[in-house]
């Protein structure tokens, strides 16, 4: 099977100023941030991409756009499902003082729980206090799958990879920890940030060399390399594709490395107004969020 060779490097999703509609693009300048540009209010620039970012035929035009607002590089509608592995990194099962698993820990997340670069992650009224419910951040490589895998080797893995992006995980351990299935404590509406932009698989050979950071109100918590996952990329593919098709648009989230909150002591956890920034390597860039508590009056 042949490697997916995408027309474009890095794909950005977005409302151009010049349409108020949503396009997709390759953005201008190769080695920009997309996501810390945007954040930082500095212009950005996309030659128009006509087609599906799933479509590897999609071309790349020379029209020229102007990022209005930057949107989550996948649709909703385009994901279909998003499987994750928790406790895939060495160090952070050594900081949770867990025993490595022999296995991949899987779970599963609701398309509603997506957003993109710089909309707010909602903590729902449910899941308050905060002090109480821990919600917990967790920069982690994401996997786009960009045609159908079933019963894929490790050999052929990376064949099957689209792109790769940026997430953040966020966690609420109270009921993470209170249940065996971690599919609810992870999983409510608007609480999953990814992007800032796809990255072409073939500009990520080695996706076992990425290094990936969190950063929380301006202080680095996270600050890891994809080189300590216990399960790699090809691994991954490769068990969860079992007698199992992943189709296209599927994303795997692949865990986090250590620096979580809930570990620390005392616990650190998330709360309204807090900054959070997810960067990852390999030209994926940074992705910004902040988070705000439903029902909570708006700080001025």
């Amino acid at each position: 099977m042949a490697p997916i060779k995408t027309q474009w490097t890095r794909l950005i999703r977005f409302v151009a100023a010049e349409t108020s509609q949503v396009h997709i693009g390759e953005p201008v300048d190769a080695k920009l941030d997309i996501g810390l540009a945007i954040q930082q209010n500095k212009p950005v620039k996309a030659y128009e991409i006509v087609g599906s970012a799933l479509d590897p035929t999609a071309q790349v035009t020379k029209n020229v756009l102007t990022v209005k607002e930057l949107l989550a590089p996948l649709a909703r509608e385009e994901v279909g499902l998003v499987r994750c592995l928790g406790l895939n990194y060495a160090d952070h099962a050594a900081e949770a003082k867990l025993a490595k698993p022999a296995f991949p820990v899987l779970f599963y997340k609701p398309v509603t729980s997506l957003i993109g670069p710089g909309a707010p992650v909602k903590i729902p009224k449910h899941v308050q206090p905060v002090s109480k419910h821990l919600p917990d951040y967790e920069v982690e490589l994401t996997i786009v799958i960009g045609k159908a895998a079933k019963n894929v080797s490790e050999a052929d893995a990376l064949d099957y990879v689209l792109a790769y992006t940026a997430a953040n995980d966020i966690s609420f351990r109270y009921h993470q920890m209170a249940v065996s299935q971690w599919g609810f404590s992870k999983g409510f509406d608007d609480t999953n940030p990814i992007g800032p932009c796809l990255v072409s698989a073939s500009a990520i050979p080695d996706p076992q060399r990425l290094p990936l950071k969190c950063t929380v109100n301006g202080k680095t918590l996270q600050d890891g390399t994809t080189a300590d996952q216990i399960f790699n990329v090809r691994q991954t593919i490769a068990f969860l594709s079992q007698g199992t098709t992943l189709l296209p648009g599927s994303i795997i989230l692949t865990g986090t490395p250590k620096g979580v909150g809930f570990v620390k002591k005392p616990p650190l956890y998330l709360k309204g107004g807090d900054d959070m920034s997810v960067w990852v390597g390999g030209g994926i860039g940074t992705l910004v969020n902040q988070v705000v508590e439903e029902g909570a009056k708006a700080k001025l």
